[in-house]
């Protein structure tokens, strides 16, 4: 199979390719998504063969509005309807209870779906003309680092699927916020775009007594939750400071840059500077891990950025890219 990289003037071969069964992998302001229609269970098979994604593991429906989004669940509580008000398009993902809509392959055999409006404007083109779900997990193989560009995809699934749709890097540059609403408890399941206390802010604001609670731990319910993900194949560690590193010949150091750092300092083989702010850290960090993935002859060693907004989805990545 040959993959074909598409530009925004390409978005009919796009839709075309998803309505044959084929698989597509499109931006969004997380992360590159691989899509296939997730009615189909052929393409929903083909998405966890190309990726090597362990059956049963389940994948987020992406779909164009609110709207669309509710026809996959068989009730949406007030909850869902405030924070998809709040929060779409966005990096939030809802998982509800679903809908036979919902093909069993998509949930991986669950009775309940992850739904997801992604803020990305050349998505949302392609799931309304596409009108209808796409189901898409993150568009590299299976427990890697997640792309952040087209190029990230093609490095990782280039001939294994029909096409990438290039729409530029990723902002956000790490996975959506997964929230569980179903019986009458809401669980944050995976940090991300989103906060816990933004979260909070907006069911507060609703009138709404509901609360989401920290959910983690526990069983694989949804995407990202295994204790070991989103990892390069170079051992990695984690500081909080960089004045306790002590680096061996080959090893890679990512590290904020802090704001005494000379202008002229610049990546280079043996050390990546990302922002110091967490938002611009986040924004980055797949791509410096790629690349340090690439130039590591030892071990990747990480030094967190100060805390701040993104602090807990920063942090739940690093632990499960270091964790082996």
């Amino acid at each position: 199979m040959q993959t074909q990289l598409l530009k925004a003037s390409d978005l009919d071969v796009a839709v075309s390719i998803l309505r044959d069964g084929g698989l597509v992998a499109f931006p969004t302001e997380t992360v590159y998504g691989l899509g296939g229609n997730a009615e189909n269970g052929e393409a929903v098979a083909s998405i966890y063969a190309a990726k090597g994604r362990p059956v049963g593991h389940p994948l987020i429906v992406h779909v164009a509005s609110a709207d669309a989004a509710w026809t996959w669940a068989v009730h949406v509580p007030a909850a869902a309807r405030a924070l998809a008000e709040r929060f779409w398009p966005g990096p939030l993902t809802l998982i509800l209870p679903r809908s036979p809509r919902a093909h069993p392959e998509t949930v991986g055999g669950r009775d309940s779906v992850g739904l997801r409006v992604p803020n990305h404007p050349l998505t949302l083109r392609l799931l309304s003309q596409f009108g209808g779900g796409v189901a898409g997990p993150s568009a590299n193989r299976f427990g890697h680092v997640s792309p952040t560009t087209a190029a990230h995809v093609m490095s990782d699934l280039d001939g294994r699927i029909d096409a990438v749709l290039d729409g530029g890097p990723s902002r956000v540059g790490v996975e959506s916020t997964i929230v569980e609403i179903v019986g009458e408890q809401a669980l944050l399941l995976r940090p991300g775009g989103v906060t816990l206390a933004e979260l909070n802010d907006a069911l507060a604001e609703a009138g709404l007594d509901d609360r989401v609670v920290d959910g983690r731990g526990g069983e694989s319910r949804a995407a990202g939750m295994l204790a070991s993900h989103y990892a390069p194949h170079a051992p990695m560690r984690i500081v909080d400071e960089v004045d306790s590193v002590a680096l061996e010949p080959g090893d890679v150091l990512i590290r904020p840059r802090p704001a005494e750092a000379p202008a002229s300092a610049a990546s280079g083989r043996n050390v990546i500077w990302l922002p110091a702010d967490p938002e611009g850290f986040a924004e980055g960090l797949y791509a410096a891990l790629r690349d340090a993935d690439r130039a590591c002859e030892g071990e990747i060693v990480v030094v967190r950025p100060a805390e701040g907004r993104l602090s807990a989805a920063i942090n739940d990545r690093l632990e499960k890219a270091s964790t082996r």
